[in-house]
């Protein structure tokens, strides 16, 4: 049984873990809970180790120190495990991950069924935004350093930036970021997710896929659409209505101009 924490964490890394919980701690480190904390937070102040969430810690290899935290790839899975939650990486990170995103969004965004704080250690950040069907959802696992993460298909991820467009950066970015993603989404796989999300959801991707000349994506999700009776929902919503007509295909009142360049 090891006692010292710092042999420990040393011994899980050695092995290619770097995550572990304040259970494991205790069980590796038998010492009294005061002599356990006061290693912990040695090894915190020393950068070896971040913490987080409570409770849960994340090993820091040499490479990151200065960073204070590896990327979040390597420990959201473990993280969401230890939380208990369904998860996906989703939004702006699964369209980076898609190949879809200028640059890297300030905060890994994972949807997951609740509430749930941002989670910080060192410079990353995890935001983290409410889904009403991440079980049902499609995914991909993804490899990462430490093992595998779920993804967003390129389908729901593009549901997501418009359901989340506040988080995706609104309108303009999602614009762009649905322009890099649509070669990668399949018309038939999109159709499929059309009841798992709000028919506003439906009416805004759809209109900014037409606006991107996306016959090919924009015309299935028409076709259902014609199948439900649907409202008519403002393009950016919380915003002001002007004075813009209609989109009498999608019933969507542009009240945020969409530039497109082709």
């Amino acid at each position: 049984m090891l006692t010292s924490m710092t042999a420990f964490v040393d011994d899980l890394q050695a092995k290619g873990r770097y995550t572990f919980t304040l259970a494991e701690a205790m069980d590796a480190d038998q010492r009294s809970a005061i002599a356990r904390e006061a290693a912990l937070r040695r090894l915190k102040q020393k950068g070896r180790i971040a913490s987080p969430r409570q409770g849960f810690y994340v090993i820091v290899p040499v490479e990151y120190r200065e960073a204070g935290c590896p990327p979040a790839s390597w420990f959201i899975h473990d993280l969401m495990q230890f939380l208990g939650q369904p998860y996906y990486v989703g939004i702006l990170s699964a369209a980076a991950i898609h190949g879809a995103a200028h640059q890297q969004p300030m905060l890994f965004q994972v949807v997951t069924d609740r509430p749930t704080r941002q989670a910080q250690a060192g410079r990353v950040r995890i935001g983290f935004h409410k889904g009403r069907h991440v079980e049902q959802a499609p995914v991909i696992d993804i490899q990462t350093e430490t093992g595998s993460m779920r993804v967003s298909t390129p389908e729901a991820t593009a549901f997501d930036l418009v359901r989340f467009a506040p988080a995706a950066g609104h309108i303009g970015n999602v614009v762009t970021v649905l322009r890099e993603l649509a070669e990668k989404i399949d018309p038939h796989r999109l159709v499929e997710l059309v009841d798992l999300y709000a028919l506003s959801d439906v009416q805004r991707l759809g209109y900014l896929l037409e606006q991107l000349r996306e016959k090919r994506l924009a015309d299935p999700l028409a076709k259902r659409l014609k199948t439900r009776r649907y409202r008519p929902i403002l393009l950016a919503p919380g915003q002001a209505k002007d004075d813009s007509p209609m989109d009498p295909r999608w019933r969507v009142i542009p009240n945020e101009k969409v530039e497109v360049e082709f």
